[in-house]
């Protein structure tokens, strides 16, 4: 069986990311969404919180899971029994930092492979970080991310 880890902060999720899961599920038998808990990079939301938030919108994809990691990704891919690692890149920004953790991590494990994804072009300007601040300031997010994390980043900015 062919196993992907689609990692990820995913503080909020977007359709951007989505996109890319949608990718990833054509091209591998199993995918497990892995939310990293990465206290550290300073996350709006918990990942319990973001875990809700994702689950429902990964299941319209039969062959998708989704759970919580902590600690080194290649480490979590081994004990998950996967061959691969999916990532998305929306810009060339993107691709240094990609490509500088896909490096890494293939000098760790050098049995796992990292696989590129360009979401649809549609997706290429948005970003976590964007929509978390056009929410902050009250603005319409609905065109960025699904309606529960349209009504969470409303909650969660008090508008």
């Amino acid at each position: 069986m062919r196993h992907c880890i689609y990692p990820g902060t995913f503080d909020p999720i977007t359709f951007g990311h989505l996109d890319v899961l949608a990718r990833a599920a054509k091209l591998f038998d199993h995918v497990t969404v892995a939310i990293a808990e990465n206290p550290g990079k300073g996350p709006h939301f918990s990942a319990k919180h973001r875990l809700e938030l994702v689950k429902p919108n990964a299941a319209q994809f039969k062959n998708v899971t989704v759970t919580t990691f902590n600690g080194l990704l290649v480490d979590f891919v081994i004990a998950q029994k996967a061959q691969a690692i999916i990532r998305g890149l929306r810009a060339l920004t993107d691709f240094e930092l990609e490509f500088n953790m896909a490096l890494m991590n293939r000098h760790l494990k050098p049995e796992i492979e990292t696989i590129f994804v360009m979401p649809n072009e549609q997706y290429s300007y948005t970003s976590s970080t964007l929509v978390k601040q056009v929410a902050k300031y009250g603005g319409d997010v609905s065109h960025f991310v699904p309606p529960n994390v349209a009504a969470a980043l409303k909650h969660a900015y008090g508008h």
